[in-house]
């Protein structure tokens, strides 16, 4: 089991080291530390004066021996006679060599009274002088010294020789060399280890067991948490307001603190006495001495509530397992608990109020949510009255008795058979003391307590309040609904039989509060219906409301706004020279009136640009940069350029950019049945074929526009006569709970069932994919390609010879004849004179003339230049220049296309326009060509 200090109690270490390592934190860990460290020192410091000791008595030894082995040299008979002889250094050096040998010295000289050596241990010293003071010696005192220098440090005796006279004639040197004194010290050394070592076990042994039963007493804890664990001790005794008792396996009192004392009245030697003997009430009594768990039981001790909880004290030490109790006196909060249960019921319900009002952005709805709210927590029945512009989306105004009158958004109650008037009904506040009217008067809540006593809510309808009286309804709190200041509708709360308390004082705040927060709710809801509904309109109104009847495509379209806000999806289908079609779905990010502006911008400037007759590719860098000039204009970014916002008036908000913008433009030929398409970060079309197999073709997919920088990319495809070219926005695909990539999948099989037509297809797929609330535009544009008919197609290569002009025209005539087209015969052989002259005389190789027979007559003149022609008028003088003139007046709308190869100049020619205008009859075609530009 683990203990206080988060050791393992049960295992036990398997060394000393460990058990140490173990204990360092502890308050026996810290004694045994302090105990080693002082007998480390002890036991240093008593090696230390051991060796100085050594090293100071073998100095003194050396000193003795050096003395005594020096006097008795000195004294030794017959040295004064020899020093006094011819030869000193021969009789004295045998002598001196003995005496060093047998004395255990490293030398002995014999020396002159001023110094100079008859004998020494180094043979070369003798006859030199020795180093050192020897005046003491030579005036007759003997003396020791530590000699340090040559011919080598040593601890030396000096004795002076005397004769019989008692002349000084001589001197004796003897001594020990120092590093021989440091070898008796080293020898002692290791002993001197040996007894540190063993004192050293010794009182760390003595240490460790000190502190082991320090340990053990106190249980591992340090000096910080026997201080701290005193502290509580003393708080919990004494200080804690809330009663604890502790009882041992024995059930006996081991402990019990002031606030105990005081709650159960224990008497004074109450601790180690049994609980029974304590005089408890019989209900703790019974609880402490069965041991079991108790969580915030409620007993009774004299005239005191107490909230007991019980839990096992652990184990330690192998004792038994005890108890502990504490109480805390609930007297006072059991009187204030039913209040205290309102009020957390009160706080619960306006959470919830704000959790689930105003989760839509719909009027009525929330009125129907503050409604459910209250039912039943807090009334039997809510009934919620609202503005008639309210409901609308629109701002109350001011007028004389206005408030007077309501219609009913909303009822909710316990039961449905209740009285009151239904949803949808008008609600009339005539008479002024009713509690309603009072209400919107003062602009506050006000309560009706005693229904039976509102004499003015009795008096506006008699039969009506007399059945919800004979029902039930007894009392009733009506609080104005006010947001901004503006009163927005009315609150009704009404108690009936089902709770028969009535409403108080308190019940008002709470409801005046719950009225406060759904009015800012509704608000919000009215402005943003207002906003939505004004966005839907501009939107709609921006939108295609029908789409032309072409020959090359049959095409459907649906169109939702996201119920959180319009954005800024648009479609087009622009009619293109030479019987083609534009088909064009876009998509703006954002939401709201700007949304919907900016795409009203977009599609206008894509008619503009469809009208040069562009490549997709081309067309969508123009609208790039077309986009990228806007922002820079509205946002101040040119130089030079005004402030943004300015002369917008004060308030106003500065113009928002359009990027952000995504555009797919697709050009079908319904001739060749080529289409070509490009995307500005738009999702590629779905193409499904005349099977029912369907495609998601591969399109490069270029930046948004209004970002900039980089060239878009054109492809193509051909479409078979019957498929369908699908576009949309990705609000049909995605939303919250659907990624992109299940939508397209799931488009996908709702487009592949055949034999249905464009409007039911687009029907089919809204019904497959709608989401019940978008949060996102969806745009679907579905058009079925169709071919124009060969026969209905007439072609020719026109050589480069003004000759051959006419034979074209004659062709031409013939053709026009076989489509019964006569009518249309000489408008069309004055235009084609016209521009296949032009065509020869400022042209290029090769020159092609096309006639399509669709819903009008279309010539088109195709050559290899890029010149383009330009209407003008032309001078009295000028003796060309009137061809194109001619051709703008016969021709219903005319234009010039340019290819990767030349140009095409194309005339439509109505078939409805009527009689011809009438011409001189002796107008020759051929002469013409004398008019062309």
């Amino acid at each position: 089991m683990t203990g206080r200090s988060g050791r393992n109690r049960e295992a036990r270490p398997a060394s000393l080291l460990a058990r140490l390592s173990l204990a360092r934190d502890s308050l026996a860990g810290q004694v045994f530390s302090l105990q080693a460290l002082i007998v480390l020192l002890l036991i240093t410091a008593a090696a230390l004066a051991l060796v100085f000791q050594a090293r100071y008595d073998s100095e003194k030894d050396a000193r003795n021996r050096s003395l005594a082995a020096a006097e008795a040299f000195a004294r030794a008979p017959g040295l004064p006679a020899a020093l006094e002889s011819a030869n000193p250094t021969a009789e004295l050096e045998p002598l001196a060599d003995g005496a060093r040998k047998a004395s255990g010295l490293d030398f002995i000289a014999v020396m002159t009274p001023d110094g100079i050596r008859y004998t020494d241990s180094r043979p070369e010293l003798i006859g030199k002088r020795a180093t050192g003071d020897f005046a003491r010696a030579a005036a007759g005192q003997s003396f020791t010294e530590v000699f340090r220098g040559a011919p080598s440090d040593a601890v030396r005796a000096v004795v002076p020789v005397r004769d019989a006279r008692g002349k000084v004639v001589g001197l004796v040197s003897t001594g020990i060399e120092i590093e021989n004194v440091g070898h008796t010290v080293e020898g002692q050394i290791p002993l001197l280890i040996g007894a540190a070592l063993g004192a050293l076990l010794l009182g760390t042994a003595g240490a460790a067991l000190v502190s082991g039963r320090l340990r053990r007493q106190t249980r591992g804890l340090g000096a910080a948490e026997l201080a701290r664990m005193n502290e509580h001790h003393e708080a919990v005794l004494h200080a804690v307001r809330e009663g604890v008792l502790i009882v041992d396996a024995d059930h006996r009192l081991l402990l019990a603190n002031d606030e105990a004392r005081r709650l159960l009245d224990l008497p004074a030697d109450a601790e180690q006495r049994h609980v029974g003997e304590l005089g408890l009430d019989p209900g703790i009594a019974e609880l402490l001495l069965s041991g079991r768990v108790a969580t915030d039981e409620v007993h009774l001790a004299g005239d005191r509530l107490l909230a007991l909880n019980v839990r096992p004290t652990a184990p330690f030490g192998g004792r038994l397992e005890g108890s502990v109790m504490t109480l805390r006196d609930t007297t006072e909060l059991a009187s204030l608990s039913g209040r205290a249960e309102v009020a957390r019921e009160r706080l619960q319900m306006l959470y919830d109020a704000g959790v689930r009002i105003g989760t839509t952005l719909d009027v009525v709805r929330t009125a129907e949510e503050l409604s459910e709210v209250a039912v039943p927590r807090f009334a039997d029945f809510v009934t919620v009255e609202l503005l008639e512009p309210v409901l609308r989306g629109d701002e109350p105004s001011p007028v004389e008795g206005m408030h007077t009158r309501m219609r009913r958004a909303a009822m909710s109650g316990v039961r449905t058979d209740q009285p009151l008037q239904p949803v949808g009904d008008t609600i009339f506040f005539a008479v002024p003391t009713a509690p309603m009217a009072a209400a919107l008067d003062a602009g506050h809540a006000v309560l009706a307590a005693d229904l039976h006593a509102a004499m003015g809510w009795r008096a506006a309808d008699a039969p009506g309040t007399r059945v919800a009286l004979e029902y039930g309804f007894h009392s009733l709190i009506s609080v104005p609904l006010q947001a901004r200041g503006v009163v927005l509708g009315m609150a009704n709360f009404w108690r009936a039989a089902d709770t028969p308390e009535s409403f108080d004082e308190e019940d008002l705040s709470f409801a005046e509060e719950l009225g406060a927060r759904a009015a800012v709710s509704i608000d919000n809801a009215r402005r943003f219906t207002r906003e939505h509904a004004t966005a839907v309109t501009l939107q709609r109104s921006l939108l295609p409301r029908v789409l032309p009847d072409l020959s090359a495509v049959e095409t459907a379209f649906r169109y939702l706004p996201a119920k959180a806000g319009v954005g800024g999806d648009w479609f087009d289908v622009i009619p293109l020279p030479g019987a083609r079609v534009a088909l064009v779905v876009g998509d703006v990010v954002g939401h709201g009136v700007h949304a919907a502006a900016t795409m009203g911008r977009l599609r206008t400037a894509v008619h503009n640009f469809s009208t040069l007759d562009m490549p997709p590719d081309e067309l969508l860098s123009h609208l790039d940069e077309l986009i990228d000039r806007i922002d820079q204009l509205e946002s101040g970014g040119e130089a030079g350029g005004a402030e943004p916002g300015a002369g917008l008036g004060d308030g106003a908000e500065e113009p928002a950019g359009i990027t952000g913008a995504t555009c797919l433009y697709a050009v079908y030929d319904p001739v060749s049945g080529h289409c070509v398409m490009a995307s500005a970060g738009h999702p590629g079309p779905a193409l499904v074929h005349p099977d029912g197999r369907v495609e998601f073709p591969e399109l490069p997919t270029g930046l948004p526009l209004g970002v900039g920088g980089m060239p878009f990319e054109a492809a193509g495809l051909i479409l078979p006569e019957g498929s369908r070219l699908v576009l949309f926005t990705d609000g049909l695909l995605e939303d919250r709970d659907r990624d992109f990539d299940a939508g397209l999948e799931l488009l996908g099989r709702t487009l592949a069932q055949p034999g249905r037509s464009p409007d039911q297809a687009c029907a089919d797929v809204l019904a497959a994919m709608l989401f019940p609330a978008p949060s996102d535009d969806i745009a679907l544009l579905i058009a079925e390609a169709r071919r124009l008919d060969p026969r209905r197609i007439a072609e020719w290569e026109v050589p480069d010879d003004p000759a051959a002009v006419s034979r074209v025209r004659r062709a031409a005539a013939g053709q026009l004849e076989a489509w019964g087209l006569e009518e249309l015969s000489f408008t069309a052989e004055l235009v084609l004179s016209e521009l296949i002259t032009n065509a020869i005389r400022y042209g290029n190789e090769p020159i092609r003339v096309r006639l399509l027979d669709d819903r009008n007559l279309i010539c088109e003149i195709s050559d290899g230049s890029s010149t383009s022609p330009h209407l003008r008028y032309a001078a009295t003088t000028d003796e060309g220049g009137r061809g194109l003139f001619l051709v703008a007046q016969y021709a219903e709308r005319w234009g010039t296309r340019y290819t990767q190869r030349g140009k095409v100049i194309w005339a439509e020619l109505s078939r409805s326009a009527g009689a011809e205008p009438p011409l001189p009859l002796d107008l020759d075609l051929d002469a013409l060509g004398d008019l062309a530009w």
